[in-house]
């Protein structure tokens, strides 16, 4: 809980943001940060990064650097990060010297499955059967638990469908098993700071019968005020996401009860800043938490175009302690990401496409396949029009 001292602080305009991590996140924030009169820094290790490109300057260096870190605070007002896998001991670090309002806490809590799920447990929502997996027998007995079909995870590291393997049969058990153990062994899943509680490598969680996946990007500030963005429908392809619909094709009952969950979690983990609620609507009428990522998020890139403040804009308000700006939706909107291979198509049509299609390019300097460069954000009437809007661009395939 935040200090009464630290609940009246405010980072005004003018001030310094530093940033831990220079990817596309950070160049939207640093964006969006600009226009209302901040100033940024970053650090990350790749020079020219997406995200120094629009700052005022880059420290280039690795993230577990404790100088380069120290020598960022010393320069900053406020300091926050744009992905989870920044050192949670270098943020511990920053926490003594500079202002981090988010806390290494729910970093330390996110980044960790096996503790992300157990969080999410305590703040009263549910999650899909998990247990945490150190050994093969430890295999047996959750898949004995949960039974099959399930998915086994590395508990740190992993996006976009990496380091996770489905488990239909027990005759898939072996091969997964040496890949999952090879795989958990190269990522270095054990934390700087020792957690052990939750130290297994693996975590074993059964597959949710779903209608779709869900997300909702909540904001809370410093001083507590939270509030909760339209609940996104996620469209998934090769484990990547390809589309986030708004609003969601769910009941409104649902998207309330969405949203209302993202808050409670929020509150719940005393988070800052923003805190992306990813969930599965199911076939038996239950929302089940899947993810927590303590940033913005890609299924929040529609808040770009679409909403009364974006996502960005929301993130800097909260942790310089802001009053957080609404949340409403003034279009429906399709976001669409554009991957490395679709990235030349893009470019080439962007002379021909209609007004209400609106680019986003993040200035990455090599274009590969899977990798996220850039996205569309599709505004029309109603999001059959817009999904029918970028089937016709002939870049993707058609959603069915």
């Amino acid at each position: 809980m935040k200090t009464p001292e630290e609940r009246g602080r405010v980072v005004r305009p003018g001030g310094v943001i530093g940033i831990l991590g220079g990817g596309q996140l950070g160049r939207m924030m640093a964006l969006a940060g600009r226009h209302m009169g901040y100033r940024f820094l970053t650090l990350d290790p790749q020079p020219d990064s997406p995200c120094g490109q629009v700052c005022d300057d880059q420290i280039t260096a690795a993230y577990h650097d404790v100088d380069a870190a120290e020598a960022l605070a010393r320069r900053c007002d406020v300091i926050t990060y744009e992905f989870e896998n920044v050192d949670v001991a270098v943020t511990q670090v920053l926490e003594r010297t500079a202002w981090v309002p988010q806390g290494s806490r729910l970093l330390w809590t996110t980044r960790h499955r096996v503790r992300e799920k157990r969080a999410v447990e305590a703040a009263g929502a549910k999650v899909a059967a998990y247990r945490p997996v150190r050994t093969r027998d430890d295999l047996e007995r959750a898949i004995a638990d949960i039974h099959l079909p399930a998915i086994l995870k590395t508990s740190t590291g992993g996006y976009d469908g990496k380091g996770q393997w489905r488990v239909d049969t027990v005759a898939d058990v072996d091969a997964v098993w040496a890949e999952a153990v090879r795989v958990a062994k190269a990522s270095g899943s054990a934390d700087s700071v020792a957690d052990p509680d939750a130290d297994a490598p693996l975590i074993l969680e059964r597959v949710v019968d779903f209608v779709c996946e869900l997300s909702v990007i909540v904001a809370r500030s410093v001083r507590g005020e939270v509030r909760a963005f339209p609940p996104a429908e996620n469209i998934h392809r090769h484990h990547i996401l390809h589309m986030s619909v708004v609003p969601a094709r769910v009941p409104a009952a649902v998207q309330q009860r969405a949203q209302a969950l993202a808050m409670q979690i929020a509150e719940s983990l005393d988070a800052v800043g923003l805190l992306a609620v990813e969930m599965f609507y199911g076939r038996d009428g239950e929302l089940y938490v899947n993810e927590l990522a303590p940033r913005p998020h890609n299924s929040g890139h529609y808040t770009l175009d679409a909403c009364e403040t974006s996502q960005f804009e929301q993130h800097i308000r909260a942790i310089c302690n802001l009053p957080l700006g609404g949340v409403r939706l003034w279009s429906p909107v399709v976001m669409v990401n554009i991957l490395g291979e679709h990235l030349d198509a893009v470019v080439a049509r962007a002379a021909d496409l209609p007004p209400m299609v609106k680019v986003h390019i993040y200035g990455k300097a090599e274009a590969r396949p899977g990798r996220k460069m850039g996205h569309l954000n599709v505004l029309a009437p109603s999001v059959s029009e817009a999904i029918h809007l970028v089937d016709g661009l002939g870049i993707w395939e058609p959603v069915e």
